[in-house]
């Protein structure tokens, strides 16, 4: 708003303009804020089992090139780095990830099974504990789990 006071122009906002669009930018983010912060969780779940079909897969180059999975003692982490018995490894079979045990969202790692729940003894299971970082549970807490 421009007033003239003695020839000059004067510029800026009176209090109330600056309220006025506080009260509506306070008003946004009310609305807003909720529902990103509730996306997290949905977040969380969908890199989980982005991992989980990742690490399927490089538990399929494994057994490609090695003739079989890693043995449960062996773990993820013959993904990253060879065994000292393997024959045909030609890993690292995961881009990106630490060399360590490779770990879930919510920081717990993923737990490796061979042979696997199925009762097959040519196959694997791969779980994330979920939110809870504890077996079973419901929704964010619920385990996610691949099966090969």
């Amino acid at each position: 708003m421009k007033k003239k006071i003695n020839g000059m122009k004067r510029r800026g906002f009176t209090l109330i303009e600056l309220l006025v669009v506080i009260l509506i930018l306070a008003i946004l983010a009310a609305l807003i804020v909720p529902k990103v912060i509730g996306r997290t969780d949905d977040a969380k779940v969908g890199a989980a089992k982005s991992d989980l079909k990742n690490l399927s897969s490089a538990l399929e180059a494994f057994k490609l090139d090695c003739g079989r999975y890693p043995t449960a003692d062996e773990g993820l982490t013959a993904l990253q780095v060879a065994p000292g018995d393997v024959q045909g490894w030609k890993g690292p079979y995961l881009k990106g990830m630490p060399e360590s045990q490779p770990v879930d969202p919510w920081g717990t790692a993923y737990q490796y099974e061979y042979p696997g729940t199925s009762g097959d003894p040519n196959s694997y299971t791969i779980t994330s504990l979920g939110a809870d970082k504890a077996q079973g549970g419901d929704g964010y807490n619920a385990d996610l789990t691949e099966n090969g």
